[in-house]
């Protein structure tokens, strides 16, 4: 019998189900067992339920080819022979919230990619290296619930992780104004160019709700775990514009800052090289080594060179120059469908297991 905790997938056969079942390949620590998806793919193969729609660029691993899909709506059943389930489910808001609470209520923890639960107040919104100890509010949220050990973490919007590790590096020179640029790749649609084929060559300038996300969320991430609430951070303010460009994996960020302390170029990428978290001393299966790179190049961070960077976990900034308007500017680079998306809900999941939040049933 294998020691691994036994993994659920919801959503397994979309883009991001996708994603988790890759990375979860021979992980040391989880094994997928058990994937749900919709009832038009109930009782199919993994395999079959997929059929021509893989779009990672590795094989389908062997070990779930053979797995028979559930109905994620049966959640007991579902629930019975997991240990804990990612989520990546393509319902409406309302549905998401209702069913990863059904889920967290049968005792097992739910660790989402999805945004429906991000402003619930007790629910965390974890990037593992900036607020692991947002996870105590888990206490809170169990009370709430009426459980035991089921609870919902989740992880903040793809658009942030190219430029808020960078504001969390820098905290001790007061960041309080932040003009943001994020150009995203169309995987963060879940799509591919031979699904969207108008996005090649081709810029749209709106993604609806990113821009509010871009704003907002980052606060929330920076802000402080007090008398069974998350207190928002009051700065930076962040103004935010989101533009789909045709890149299948990345997200690229132009940043603006202004610092309430001076400080040198020298410290600012001193800061960011050293900046590490509860994932790196803990060594976390999934956490990047360095965290945060910094590239000399002028023509840095670029997509198809760095968008890998720690097998995707990592984030890539370059071109830190004083400007004439803010006091700072600098281009980020994360991979949003990893960092972004399964792979940061993935690291959330490992945090969780080494802080005691999930363990077997």
């Amino acid at each position: 019998m294998s020691e691994k905790l036994r993994v659920g997938i919801l959503g397994g056969t979309g883009m991001v189900g996708q994603r988790f079942i890759s990375l979860l390949e021979n992980h040391p620590w989880f094994e997928v067992v058990t994937i749900a998806a919709s009832e038009r793919s109930a009782g199919k193969t993994y395999e079959e339920a997929v059929g021509g729609r893989w779009k990672m660029d590795t094989p389908m691993p062997e070990a779930v080819k053979k797995i028979v899909v559930m109905n994620v709506n049966e959640v007991e059943k579902v629930a019975a022979g997991v240990d804990f389930v990612f989520s990546a489910v393509d319902m409406t808001k309302d549905e998401i919230r209702a069913i990863e609470e059904a889920y967290a209520k049968t005792e097992t923890p739910v660790v989402s990619n999805n945004s429906a639960h991000r402003w619930t107040p007790d629910v965390p919104m974890m990037i593992p290296e900036i607020n692991a100890d947002h996870a105590k509010i888990i206490e809170v949220q169990k009370k709430r619930l009426g459980t035991q050990r089921g609870f919902i973490a989740v992880k903040p919007n793809c658009s942030i992780q190219s430029y808020t590790p960078a504001l969390a590096a820098w905290r001790e020179f007061e960041p309080y104004e932040v003009v943001a640029t994020t150009y995203q790749a169309i995987s963060g649609a879940g799509k591919t160019f031979k699904d969207w084929p108008e996005m090649v060559e081709n810029i749209i300038p709106y993604i609806g709700g990113e821009e509010e996300k871009s704003e907002k969320e980052p606060l929330r991430v920076l802000g402080t775990c007090e008398n069974g609430e998350i207190k928002l951070a009051k700065e930076p303010v962040i103004t935010c514009q989101c533009i789909r460009v045709p890149v299948l994996n990345g997200h690229t960020a132009a940043v603006f800052v202004k610092f309430r302390k001076k400080v040198t170029k020298e410290q600012l990428i001193e800061k960011l090289r050293a900046f590490k978290g509860a994932p790196q001393d803990l060594k976390l299966p999934s956490a990047p080594e360095h965290f945060i790179q910094y590239l000399e190049e002028d023509n840095r961070p670029q997509v198809k060179a760095d968008v890998d960077y720690e097998k995707g976990m990592g984030v890539s900034i370059g071109r830190l120059r004083e400007d004439h308007v803010y006091d700072w500017k600098f281009v980020g680079l994360s991979h949003n469908t990893v960092r972004g998306a399964a792979g940061g809900a993935v690291l959330c999941a490992e945090l969780l297991k080494a802080q005691g939040y999930i363990a077997a049933k």
